[in-house]
């Protein structure tokens, strides 16, 4: 089984890397925060402070937005979330939206589509990532 660590590290991950591919700059921060990423929308050059989620599913999809305390995070702690649906054996599917401080989200597929926005997973192509490097070394 997998450890909450384990899925809290999953999800940022995939949440930081699927911002980046999106066009968002993403800060690191030295300090903890509330919010687990702070980033750059790349429209309008605002930054944002993001909470970070994991979606379980069941008969739909719902994910627990509270701290381990079981408060919620209010606007000025977090302005969006994103939750990250994990997939088995294919990329996650993550989703951006605004904070409006529940406890709970939950969704059917459909329903969610409409009012989240679906964030694109990067996926990379190893051998073109590196190929200028790999010439190099020829």
């Amino acid at each position: 089984m997998i450890s909450n660590y384990s899925k809290t590290n999953y999800s940022e991950i995939a949440a930081r890397l699927a911002l980046l591919a999106n066009g968002w700059t993403v800060h690191t921060s030295d300090v903890s925060e509330a919010y687990g990423i702070l980033a750059t929308d790349p429209v309008n050059g605002e930054h944002y402070k993001i909470q970070v989620k994991t979606i379980c599913y069941l008969d739909e999809l719902i994910f627990d937005v509270r701290r381990f305390d079981g408060t919620t995070y209010v606007q000025s702690e977090a302005d969006y979330i994103v939750a990250v649906y994990p997939v088995v054996n294919h990329e996650p599917r993550i989703f951006i939206f605004e904070n409006d401080s529940r406890e709970y989200y939950c969704s059917s597929s459909a329903g969610m589509l409409k009012r989240w926005v679906k964030l694109t997973f990067p996926i990379v192509d190893i051998d073109e990532l590196f190929s200028d490097r790999r010439k190099n070394l020829a």
